[in-house]
């Protein structure tokens, strides 16, 4: 297989950046990792400072690449190696087995329906369950099931329900190569682990939950349809954030901040107070850090909301015998005065580190900042790495928001299409 660009990662970078290659009549393989595209932004309920709709920007643009003549796209499918050959470069691609033929699948659902066995739901991160055999969430694209081998019992329900004999237990891994003119890596980011600060209990308390879990309880489709405790379901009164939990911190490796975090606890609090308008709102902070446009109007509006910002330095945080989350703070502006306070619900505002370095992973050797996210060579044109032909995009490169992870994304297929021009300009000299 050959085609002009090669984009790694299909998140909202990956997505903007395949379009905008697509639509200059580039051919464009789009390769993500995970079973559907759409990144973490599918994931969130709405975006600041505007508090849209975070799928109504989304599922557009994949739909959009989905459909688009332009692009191949591949998803659960791994990039093995990537390695260059004269101007261009060889990739190769492997891609994971999801037990369904994709050529005979309909999307009817009916192997979901007939299966017996729940597992975690990882798109509700562990929040609510689906069956070993489901699509990932109700807007995937592709709309293919995945089958969890590994919690099969190999009852054969899902094999005799479906109307296609879509179902393979045998399927095995597909490995192609491809050739490719350049490379966009939008390989995004993950956040820090929730048990990486023993003290928090994030992972071990039910009622300290993730900021992707926050996002799922506020949203309209989301496990529970409202706001609710993990630990009994119980409708909080009391919700607290607690802001550099993941960032900030040297002894976790992660010195710098992470930009987004006190502006999404933010926008979480705000949503959480129009869905629990009684409820208390805290957020506990070092700083806040609003750095973008509109941002700072955004953390004023959120306190005229009456949202509660105390800044302290949250040293433990332990449960009682009804898991209410007992949260022991010094408060900075107060003489520097430790007290305990009770939530029923804390949200711990995790930091953002790379989610896959190429160059760690013996990928293709791309040099990397101290940070571990991507090195590029200019503050000019952010998407240059450090080999040739090869541009990167988002949030692989760095913390930024949305707006900006979509800016950087375009530029970086602008400097593609550059390049590729180039590339053809000098085979015909």
């Amino acid at each position: 297989m050959t085609c002009d660009a090669l984009v790694v990662g299909a998140g909202i970078a990956g997505l903007q950046a395949s379009l905008d290659l697509a639509d200059q009549g580039k051919r464009v393989l789009l390769v993500e990792r995970q079973p559907s595209i759409g990144g973490h932004m599918i994931n969130l309920s709405k975006v600041f400072p505007t508090l849209d709709c975070a799928s109504c920007i989304t599922t557009p643009r994949m739909a959009s690449v989905a459909h688009h003549p332009n692009i191949e796209m591949r998803t659960y499918t791994e990039v093995d190696r990537i390695e260059p050959v004269g101007d261009r470069f060889r990739a190769r691609i492997t891609q994971k087995p999801r037990f369904v033929d994709e050529g005979l699948c309909i999307g009817c659902k009916r192997c979901e329906e007939e299966c017996v066995i729940y597992v975690p739901d990882e798109y509700d991160h562990a929040l609510g369950c689906k069956k070993a055999i489901s699509i990932p969430f109700t807007n995937a694209i592709p709309q293919l099931p995945v089958l969890d081998m590994d919690m099969c019992l190999l009852c054969g329900a899902c094999a005799k329900a479906c109307p296609t004999d879509a179902i393979d237990f045998r399927q095995q891994p597909i490995t192609e190569e491809v050739e490719v003119g350049a490379v966009i890596v939008t390989t995004g980011y993950e956040t820090t682990p929730m048990d990486a600060k023993k003290q928090y209990g994030g992972g071990v308390l039910p009622n300290v939950i993730s900021p992707f879990q926050a996002e799922r309880l506020l949203a309209p489709h989301g496990p529970y349809g409202g706001v609710m405790r993990p630990s009994d379901g119980k409708i909080p009164s009391s919700v607290a954030f607690v802001q550099c939990a993941g960032s900030r911190d040297a002894s976790l490796g992660v010195p710098y901040c992470s930009r987004v975090c006190c502006m999404y606890a933010i926008k979480q609090a705000m949503l959480m107070s129009g869905s629990l308008p009684v409820a208390d709102i805290t957020i506990y902070y070092m700083d806040i850090r609003a750095f973008g446009k509109g941002y700072e109007q955004f953390y004023q509006n959120a306190k005229a909301m009456g949202i509660e910002f105390v800044k302290a330095k949250v040293a433990k945080i332990s449960e009682d015998e009804e898991h209410g989350v007992k949260v022991r703070i010094e408060r900075q502006d107060d003489g520097c005065r430790p007290e305990e306070v009770t939530h029923d619900l804390v949200v711990l505002s995790l930091g953002m580190v790379p989610a896959w370095v190429p160059s760690r992973d013996g990928i293709v050797p791309l040099e990397e900042e101290t940070d571990r996210f991507l090195k590029t060579r200019s503050i000019l044109t952010p998407s240059l790495t450090s080999m040739r032909g090869v541009f990167a995009a988002g949030t692989a490169t760095g913390p930024k928001d949305i707006v900006d992870t979509i800016v950087e994304a375009s530029a970086a297929a602008l400097e593609v299409a550059n390049y590729l021009e180039s590339q053809l300009a000098g085979a015909a000299r």
